[in-house]
């Protein structure tokens, strides 16, 4: 089973040179080199210019790298896109989705740039009504591989406050969710904004595997541990998993109907999760 494990992924400043290269020794999964957010309007083509660079010339090893460009209704969004069409990136990340309409926009665009095949696009939903289309954005196109939560816009435009438990955001971040695997794509939290609560990520975190997130956004380099550890298989889980996977293939070579793993009735839906834990756990093992 082919798993990519996406536990933790990092937004890191495009402006920012040293930022750009310390970035290559985080143990970040996933690193989102931003022109967005973290760019001042008079940095954007500066910022550009210096992620195109810093991916060219490579140092990330197997982590995985994304850029987020500026909307595509912006002076910048177009030039971005076209600048990494054929870099040696695996995604773009496209801000304030709310359409599938956007992504075939942006799609025709990377066909004119000559886009290599595998280049994905990662759609963030952060309002009403990105959250509101999100089905149909993460269906849009074959290039889709990804939803990205952006919680801070979102608990704006929805006048609810940022509490622990994000009752307000419930229903937005389920239906991404809901989305994301009724279209076999990934699906990423949220960024924690307090640095300095370590049990707020902790409690984040645990939410949003409860949720069925695949891993969490971040915005600083200490908040990588504690995420990864927890958006891992835990070891009891695992070991649940290969006894699983055992119990299961002895029972197809013994010609058995019905499987027992510690009194329990084991399914086809069972050994597919155990199986996907295992590689999961594998591929986080060679990182």
């Amino acid at each position: 089973m082919a798993v990519n494990p996406r536990r933790s992924v990092l937004y890191m400043p495009g402006s920012n040179a040293r930022a750009l290269e310390k970035a290559g020794s985080l143990d970040a999964d996933v690193l989102i080199l931003d022109l967005e957010d973290a760019v001042s309007p008079a940095q954007k083509a500066l910022a550009r210019e210096q992620v195109l660079a810093a991916v060219m010339a490579g140092g990330y090893g197997r982590r995985e790298l994304v850029v987020r460009v500026n909307g595509f209704d912006t002076e910048w969004g177009r030039k971005d896109i076209e600048a990494f069409a054929t870099a040696p990136i695996a995604a773009l990340c496209l801000p304030k989705v709310e359409s599938a309409a956007e992504i075939h926009a942006v799609v025709q665009v990377l066909k004119q740039a000559g886009a290599r095949a595998d280049l994905k696009l990662w759609a963030m939903a952060e309002t009403p009504r990105g959250i509101l289309a999100v089905n149909e954005i993460a269906g849009a196109h074959e290039r889709m591989g990804a939803i990205v939560l952006g919680t801070s816009d979102l608990a704006k435009d929805l006048r609810v406050p940022h509490t622990p438990q994000r009752l307000g955001m419930l229903t937005a971040l389920g239906l991404c969710v809901l989305a994301a695997r009724a279209n076999g794509i990934d699906v990423f939290d949220g960024v924690h904004l307090d640095l300095d609560d370590e049990d707020g990520l902790r409690l984040a975190c645990e939410q949003g595997v409860e949720l069925g997130f695949d891993g969490k956004t971040l915005i600083h380099p200490k908040q990588i541990a504690i995420t990864n550890h927890l958006f891992s298989p835990s070891a009891e889980a695992l070991a649940r998993a290969e006894k699983i996977q055992v119990a299961w293939q002895q029972a197809m070579a013994e010609g058995k109907a019905v499987v027992l793993v510690d009194g329990r009735l084991v399914e086809a839906l069972h050994v597919e999760e155990a199986v996907r834990l295992l590689a999961i756990a594998e591929q986080i093992a060679m990182k």
